[in-house]
């Protein structure tokens, strides 16, 4: 009031007993809030700057639900891959029970080539081999007139004269050749078994000789020459003294047949491997021309063929017959091809049979295909159910992962289809399960679609690493940022109570001061009274 006059010490009591009301005002306000800053005027600078900090942990806060979202919709992307892979891991074994089962194909395709002269399992070649000849050097005979090529009458010994017609250099009792192994013995006389009298003729031995060679082509003398055959059954071996031999104008040596006729010597046959490319087989002494030698072709070439020799031991004649191996027993080769095939020939005009597919094996087969296909539809039916809040990674969807407030930073997450078709795997057919070539296919295809499995999940693990580790980046960012605005407006409490305490100290201080300063008043309103 104007027209009130105070002191002036009780003005100055008044002035600070106001500041201490108003700090107490302010120390107060601090302990019920806990910040030192509640609004722009108490300082401008740390309000907006904690505001602005406060605003942005909020909002990196608000976006961890959606990073925790997306990383569970990792997970159960995950789950569902685990969960594909169990089912993939099931069907193997499904697959693999079927081939260890009983076979389903009870006859399997076969081709067999016409009956062949000496076929066996040591001689592929077969067929009949031809004669062939040796001829020796050229001889004259004893004659002392004119000297004369011997002719098949010319006697092996004798004495010579103007009229005679004997070897050269006669043979003389007790001499030997052999013939094949077998010893042609030369005597005076009386001659037995395979012995020659020597006063017989160039003509005798040489049938002595294709006796023991059972030559059907007779040996022969021509300008001179022994001219010797082989005959077919086999090679012909002349041994014995070489004096002896040099009498008869022969070495010894061995002379082989001629080539077979007949038989497979010399011509192809073409296959097949599983993968559809064609495989010659020739057969010659330098390729082909044992069973063994044919299966290990087959074998190191992957031909799905076995093969075998059958002997008709009265004929002598053999058969080749070559059969699906178990591993492709449900199929049905593609006809031969090759020379030997063509017309006259061993597999001319033959074709595979079909096989045949029956009994328990095919019943326990068709079981596991059945059981097999059953599972298959899990595949499908896990990859749809595998989604978390309607995002499906493993049905195609994809996922846009944002860490930051302003969208910069952000993983994209591409989805894929993994229904059992997308797998490449596919329901299989009534004959799937019949051999195992077909069976290893689908294993193979099984590998395949676990491997994309295996690939995804990784993929996807990785991913889920990288978004762990920002969720856990944006709560540590949005406790610094926190921090940082209490750092700017969060109130001392032990300094703000301290604050409070003293100002309560010193209003009471105050107080007392103001009623000293008011005492002089009420000393002069005593004296009025």
């Amino acid at each position: 009031m104007s027209g009130v006059s105070l002191s002036a010490a009780v003005r100055s009591n008044l002035r600070s007993l106001q500041s201490a009301s108003e700090l107490m005002g302010q120390t107060e306000q601090r302990l019920s809030t806990g910040k030192k800053v509640n609004s722009a005027l108490d300082n401008p600078s740390s309000f907006f700057t904690a505001q602005a900090l406060d605003r942005r942990a909020s909002d990196l806060n608000n976006m961890l639900d959606s990073v925790s979202n997306s990383v569970q919709t990792l997970k159960a992307a995950d789950n569902g891959i685990t969960a594909i892979n169990d089912v993939i891991e099931s069907l193997k074994a499904t697959a693999r029970s079927a081939v260890q089962s009983p076979q389903a194909v009870t006859t399997k395709a076969s081709i067999s080539s016409t009956a062949i002269d000496n076929l066996s399992e040591t001689n592929l070649l077969g067929g009949t081999a031809t004669n062939a000849t040796v001829a020796g050097s050229a001889l004259n005979n004893d004659n002392t007139g004119t000297a004369a090529a011997i002719t098949a009458n010319t006697k092996l010994s004798g004495t010579a004269g103007t009229t005679s017609d004997n070897l050269a250099s006669g043979l003389t009792a007790g001499e030997k050749i052999t013939v094949n192994g077998t010893e042609i013995e030369f005597v005076a006389s009386g001659a037995t078994g395979n012995q020659v009298n020597i006063t017989d003729d160039v003509g005798d031995l040489l049938a002595k000789i294709d006796s023991i060679t059972g030559a059907g082509t007779a040996s022969t003398v021509a300008t001179g020459r022994l001219t010797l055959s082989t005959g077919t059954t086999s090679d012909l071996t002349i041994g014995g003294s070489s004096s002896t031999l040099t009498k008869l104008g022969l070495t010894a040596g061995t002379t082989a047949r001629g080539a077979p006729t007949g038989g497979l010597s010399g011509q192809t046959l073409s296959v097949q491997d599983r993968d559809g490319n064609t495989k010659t087989v020739t057969f010659s002494s330098s390729g082909i021309d044992t069973l063994d030698e044919l299966n290990k072709f087959f074998s190191d070439n992957n031909v799905d063929l076995e093969a075998s020799v059958s002997v008709d031991t009265a004929t002598k004649k053999g058969t080749l017959t070559l059969t699906t191996s178990n591993a492709a027993a449900n199929k049905t080769p593609v006809d031969l091809e090759g020379s030997a095939t063509a017309s006259g020939a061993a597999f001319a005009a033959k074709t595979f049979s079909a096989p045949v597919v029956s009994g328990a094996g095919k019943d326990t087969r068709d079981n596991y295909r059945k059981d097999f296909n059953d599972a298959l539809k899990q595949i499908s039916s896990l990859a749809k159910d595998a989604s978390y809040n309607g995002v499906n990674l493993l049905n195609g969807d994809d996922l846009s992962i944002v860490f930051n407030e302003d969208g910069s930073s952000k993983l994209d997450v591409k989805g894929v289809d993994f229904d059992a078709a997308s797998l490449g795997i596919t329901e299989l057919s009534a004959d799937d399960f019949y051999d195992s070539n077909s069976i290893n296919k689908i294993i193979d295809k099984l590998d395949k679609a676990a491997a994309t499995l295996e690939q995804t999940s990784s993929k996807f693990g990785s991913q889920l690493q990288i978004v762990q580790t920002r969720q856990t980046f944006t709560k540590n960012m949005v406790g610094t940022l926190q921090d940082g605005a209490g750092a700017l407006t969060d109130a001392d409490t032990n300094e703000e109570a301290a604050n409070l305490a003293t100002l309560q100290t010193k209003q009471s201080l105050i107080v007392s001061s103001l009623a000293i300063s008011t005492s002089q008043e009420q000393s002069i309103l005593s004296l009025l009274r």
